[in-house]
């Protein structure tokens, strides 16, 4: 049992690892270059001044994962894996009410780029392992080669390069050459436990499961000629036709990782607002989404509706070289996720019939995919965790959810090591938690930090202990 003066203490300490975190420039594609393997160096750093001894690899030159194990005593089962990445999106700095990467504290908030996605994580995790090495000096170990205090299983702490552009230099090569770095009974990921506040009560989803995602890039085809002439096959009016087509949200169909968020959402709300929840996982199409808009607000309403159909995102355009010319050939690059039950070939049935009378004028291409995953909402550590929240928060309603995006959960799955999104948070009301994901004005919460920062502690602890 840690004393309130540590954890201040190491609350401050979170805070400053956050700030340097997000001061190291990882971004992905690599800008500069080298800079995922300088998060990765500034973690191997923090890890051996706690007596540690991490290992650092690199899958291509630039691109680095750190990991360290703290070691259990061995009689209570496999290790338990604490996974994160360090790379973040590109970012346009111009709207930012602070410099994305000053990682300015202003107002309450830690404010840059991987604020949110998800340098806040990777500091949690790290000062977990922190703390823990810091209990075994305290018994006068060896934090490197003798078990901790009190631990039962071995700790993984994992970060890894690569996330944001699928993981192939990331966590799926770790899968390939450092399988023993993620194979574990279970683990936590990002994009969980972060309050959501509904209907006067306050939820922590915590992701069982994940979209799938399929990425396309498709050509269209059609004839060059010149500007003063329009014609109908004009590569970029074919383009735009094919994005309008494209963009159409699709049928709903409710699956059986969010049919549990709505039992479990509707269970906690005063009548008129549970009458509301249940109204979302009616067949009506339109009568579930009137109620799905009146008792959500528009962000959490988005999320959902995505949860509750395939999508398709076109993403990047390109068409033309020079005004006058007419374009014979468009490119379109669209962002599809997939519900539990849909394969990649269903997905690409929907983009060529969403095409229409256009798919002959084009090319489709399987660019990068992943299937759906999804992970008991039940057993220890599902209970564990929610558990550890009513505990911290007893006001606290934790709930299963579907991830509507991708994460390396994806790929701990083909080492058999279930993964949750668990990254808790208690967010103050009103926070746009959800749209400062790859957003302007990226911020986490001081006090969100400092309500999370125990429970994911008291979670390894009550797994490993």
């Amino acid at each position: 049992m840690l004393g309130a003066a540590t954890w201040a203490a190491a609350h401050d300490e979170l805070v400053r690892l956050l700030r340097d975190l997000i001061r190291i420039r990882s971004v992905n594609p690599p800008d500069p270059p080298g800079a995922e393997t300088e998060a990765a160096e500034y973690l191997a750093r923090l890890l051996r001044a706690e007596g540690l001894e991490p290992e650092l690899v690199e899958s291509v030159p630039g691109r680095g994962s750190v990991h360290v194990r703290l070691r259990g005593d061995g009689t209570g089962g496999g290790p338990f894996l604490l996974l994160s990445h360090h790379d973040v999106v590109p970012v346009d700095p111009s709207g930012w009410t602070h410099p994305p990467f000053d990682a300015v504290v202003a107002d309450g908030y830690v404010w840059g780029r991987g604020a949110v996605d998800m340098k806040f994580m990777v500091a949690m995790e790290a000062m977990v392992v922190v703390l823990l090495a810091r209990r075994a000096r305290a018994a006068g170990l060896d934090p490197s080669r003798e078990p901790i205090p009190g631990l039962r299983r071995d700790v993984l702490f994992t970060c890894t390069p690569d996330e944001e552009a699928g993981g192939t230099d990331g966590v799926m090569w770790l899968v390939e050459h450092r399988p023993d770095w993620l194979r574990a009974d279970a683990a936590v990921n990002e994009a969980g436990a972060v309050s959501v506040d509904l209907a006067g009560r306050r939820f922590y989803p915590i992701m069982t499961a994940e979209k799938g995602r399929e990425t396309y890039r498709i050509r269209v085809h059609g004839a060059w000629g010149h500007g003063s002439m329009p014609r109908d096959d004009n590569a970029a009016v074919l383009a735009a036709e094919a994005v309008r087509r494209l963009a159409i949200p699709g049928e709903p169909r409710l699956t059986g990782p969010i049919r549990a968020l709505l039992d479990a959402v509707e269970a906690a709300l005063p009548p008129d607002a549970a009458a509301l929840a249940r109204a979302i996982a009616a067949d009506d199409p339109r009568r579930a989404d009137a109620a799905l808009s009146r008792l959500c607000d528009d962000m959490y309403a988005r999320a959902l509706r995505a949860l509750l159909r395939d999508t398709i995102s076109p993403g990047v355009i390109h068409a033309g070289i020079k005004y006058n010319i007419i374009p014979g050939e468009a490119v379109i690059e669209i962002d599809c996720r997939t519900l539990p039950g849909t394969t990649e070939g269903d997905m690409r049935e929907e983009v060529l019939a969403r095409l229409g009378d256009l798919a002959p004028r084009c090319d489709v291409e399987h660019v990068i995919g992943a299937p759906p995953v999804q992970w008991p909402a039940s057993g220890d550590l599902y209970e564990l965790l929610c558990d550890t929240v009513r505990a911290h928060d007893p006001d606290g309603v934790p709930v299963p959810v579907m991830a509507p995006f991708a994460t390396d959960g994806k790929w701990t799955q083909l080492l058999g090591t279930p993964t949750y999104g668990f990254s808790p948070l208690r967010n103050e009301p009103g926070e746009r938690f959800l749209e400062r994901f790859h957003g302007q004005d990226e911020r986490v919460g001081l006090e969100a930090l400092r309500w999370g920062l125990p429970v994911l502690y008291d979670v390894v602890c009550g797994f490993c202990g």
